[in-house]
């Protein structure tokens, strides 16, 4: 790799606007297509996330999409979170997964499905119909592997809801044994927003080679120690669904 295709980490914008709408919907439609393609024997394949199956993880998906597009709904399952999480001594981000996958566990294969195709359009447009100075000033709360923190309502309209939605994109394609198809315009975004995310949390210096079609290099400072991993896999690491060592233990908030 040459310096001119290095890419300092302060040098990426932060995802927001009219770009951040555009990769949100392209990823919607990315699911929706992964979704057709499911046998009846894929539904009820284990996930990387403990506990969930791929049926589990697309009523958590649908669950997201309908909170963000209806505030009554939204309300509704933060109330409900915030009990559960209460009742089960967890954090309210399990509590909130939890409702979503609860409430909607009464739907099979045939019903998830459609629901989900219906639904993105009207989260999509939920999400990126808050206005600018909303998205900016609100302050919410947070809980994430390095702690409590409080994050700004674009911050998670913007970035947290696509991140959620590609890595479990990569879950469910994981789960059923289909092939991971990335580029560079749309995952290597999604995956240069995390890098620079993961160098705002330790602050240290590095060159980080990614591989694969969304990868790229990406250096901090003087260029510290370098690393390199296949993009998808540093994404899986930082997201803690593999162990991480050394500047790869800090975790980032999908």
């Amino acid at each position: 790799m040459t310096a001119a295709l290095k890419t300092p980490v302060e040098a990426i914008p932060c995802l927001t606007g009219a770009e951040a709408k555009r990769v949100a919907e392209t990823e919607y439609r990315q699911l929706v297509e992964l979704i057709s393609t499911f046998g009846v024997e894929d539904w009820k394949r284990s996930t990387d996330c403990p506990g969930w199956d791929v049926d589990t993880m697309l009523r958590h998906l649908l669950g997201a999409m309908q909170a963000n597009a209806s505030i009554r709904e939204n309300v509704h399952q933060l109330r409900a979170g915030n009990r559960w999480a209460k009742q089960h001594s967890a954090s309210v981000t399990d509590g909130l997964s939890a409702i979503q996958v609860i409430e909607r566990q009464t739907l099979g294969p045939d019903r998830l499905g459609p629901a989900i195709t219906d639904n993105w359009p009207r989260a999509l447009r939920g999400r990126f119909m808050v206005p600018g100075p909303i998205r900016r000033l609100v302050r919410i709360p947070a809980e994430t592997p390095a702690g409590k923190e409080r994050w700004t309502l674009g911050f998670l309209l913007d970035v947290i809801y696509t991140r959620d939605t590609w890595m479990h994109r990569i879950d469910l394609s994981r789960a059923v044994g289909r092939p991971v198809h990335t580029t560079a315009d749309h995952d290597g975004r999604i995956i240069a927003d995390v890098v620079a995310d993961w160098s705002r949390r330790h602050r240290q210096p590095f060159t980080l080679q990614l591989t694969g079609p969304a990868g790229g290099t990406f250096t901090a400072a003087a260029g510290g120690p370098p690393v390199t991993r296949d993009a998808i896999e540093f994404a899986r690491t930082v997201s803690g669904r593999e162990q991480g060592h050394g500047l790869l233990a800090t975790q980032v908030p999908f």
